[in-house]
């Protein structure tokens, strides 16, 4: 029965932490069923399933339950993890945060303190079974994911943000350390990467503190989640002379249908965020079977800057001239797309966006995911991409396959600029990959080689893929979703 044991336990998988507890207690001696139920706070059908699925392994006398003599040892290698080294734990956490860049200032994160980055670890780790259990963390500035997978290093994760800069230096620090964590990227407005839709036993987020930027985080959350079985694990705080905001916001978590399993007060500390007192609870959510069905976003979610709420359209004078520029002289008129990134739409063989409030992560994805006719995009004239020839460059170099692009800087006036981006003709594997920016990395890179190269077969095709790719685990990926540093790998390799 030990198979069967084995399969009960992984079929809960993260959620098992409790029952495996039990089987230790059964290896300890007789208890009765009553005490079994109290003390996993587990329904009492789901302890019978378990003493079911242990079979001989177990014995009983009236209602009391203990491990077969044999099997007491069987029993507590499926109750224990080895224990981890928290003071090196603690230490890798510091190095961490000491590092990592700091958050881009349009989406408006405060830092948590090294003593709360590692508790949640802690938390995680002694509430759910994380060996083997894949964790998905909505945003991660505060590296939530390395330090849980730092703790226990058979936890595997998933970081899915907005800032490349981040995303890089995670995906640099969990190859260092050898860390089972994915990066992916994506703007929460428009959803997951495909990856991460329906991948994780469990969902941790710390979202804007706006009643729309919770919706959102959330929706994500539920978005990613496996099973009914999942949990979304929020940071979130308001501030006690504010209570009815904290009523909004919790209105939209019961919107989404999902149900409070517990709130812990002031589980999180933060280097700033005072008006709440520099601190945020922590809720653990149970979705409902309403809840994937309910999962929409919103579009304005921060409580300040460019993406706020408060702020206002853009310039039209700044928006005239990107139209201008992006006519330039040809025929057809363009179609003006934004705020924001927005999937592209033809019209008249020319296209513009308005990215006015492009954080910076914007442009280059947007060039990336565009068709290759005309393109015009308004930006901010200091955006990083464009403020020195270094940025310039490297966005030429990113795109060279695809389009041609001119910086026009302080157009119309010194808060904005406009980018043209008109197609090459160069073809070959890299610009199919950039015009198929949305198909699966693998299949859209095997296919370019196929039409590149007379008689190559789909097996060559694809081992020679494998063995240009920079990691294998990126093939199952699309190009649009890779951080911005992968991306530029597998461009280079594919030239």
């Amino acid at each position: 029965m030990a198979d069967s044991l084995t399969t009960f336990l992984d079929n809960r998988g993260a959620h098992a932490r409790p029952l495996r507890d039990l089987l230790g207690t059964l290896a300890g001696g007789w208890t009765p069923l009553e005490e079994l139920v109290r003390a996993s706070a587990q329904p009492r059908r789901t302890v019978e399933e378990l003493l079911a699925a242990c079979g001989d392994l177990v014995e009983r006398d009236g209602a009391a339950w203990r491990a077969v003599g044999s099997a007491a040892g069987r029993l507590r290698d499926l109750a224990t993890l080895p224990p981890a080294d928290l003071g090196a734990v603690a230490a890798a956490v510091e190095e961490y945060l000491a590092g990592v860049p700091a958050p881009l200032r349009a989406l408006d994160h405060v830092q948590a303190d090294a003593e709360t980055v590692l508790r949640r670890a802690r938390w995680l780790d002694d509430t759910y079974w994380l060996d083997g259990a894949h964790l998905l963390c909505v945003g991660d500035h505060d590296l939530t994911a390395l330090a849980a997978c730092t703790l226990r290093p058979g936890l595997r994760a998933t970081v899915v943000d907005l800032d490349d800069r981040l995303l890089s230096y995670v995906d640099g620090v969990a190859r260092d350390r050898g860390l089972d964590v994915r990066c992916l990227h994506a703007d929460f407005r428009f959803g997951l990467p495909p990856l991460a839709v329906g991948s994780a036993d469990l969902v941790f987020t710390d979202p804007p503190y706006t009643p729309e930027g919770m919706r959102l985080f959330l929706a994500r959350g539920v978005e990613g989640l496996r099973d009914p079985d999942g949990r979304v694990v929020v940071a979130y705080g308001y501030s006690s002379r504010n209570p009815t905001l904290g009523l909004k916001t919790q209105q939209e978590v019961l919107r989404l249908g999902l149900v409070f399993e517990a709130v812990l007060p002031g589980f999180n500390r933060y280097r700033g965020a005072q008006a709440v007192g520099s601190a945020s609870d922590l809720y653990v959510l149970q979705p409902t079977a309403r809840s994937p069905r309910l999962a929409e976003s919103g579009i304005g979610i921060y409580t300040h800057g460019p993406q706020s709420l408060e702020s206002g359209g853009t310039d039209p004078d700044a928006v005239a001239a990107l139209l201008r520029l992006t006519r330039a002289d040809a025929a057809g008129q363009p179609a003006l797309l934004g705020p924001g990134w927005a999937e592209p739409v033809r019209s008249g063989g020319l296209l513009a966006y308005d990215l006015a409030a492009d954080p910076g992560p914007w442009l280059a994805r947007t060039l990336v995911a565009a068709p290759s006719v005309r393109v015009g995009a308004l930006v901010p004239n200091n955006h990083p991409d464009i403020v020195d020839a270094r940025g310039q460059n490297a966005l030429k170099d990113l795109l060279a396959a695809k389009f041609r692009l001119t910086f026009h800087r302080s157009t119309p006036d010194g808060k904005h600029a406009v980018v043209t981006a008109d197609p090459v003709d160069t073809p070959g594997v890299v610009k199919a990959l950039l015009e198929r920016a949305h198909g699966k990395l693998g299949n859209v890179w095997r296919e370019a080689l196929i039409r590149a190269t007379p008689g190559l077969t789909k097996r060559e095709a694809r081992e020679r893929v494998a063995a240009l790719v920079p990691d294998e685990a990126d093939l199952d990926a699309r190009l649009i979703d890779l951080p911005l540093e992968r991306l530029r790998g597998v461009l280079a390799a594919a030239g």
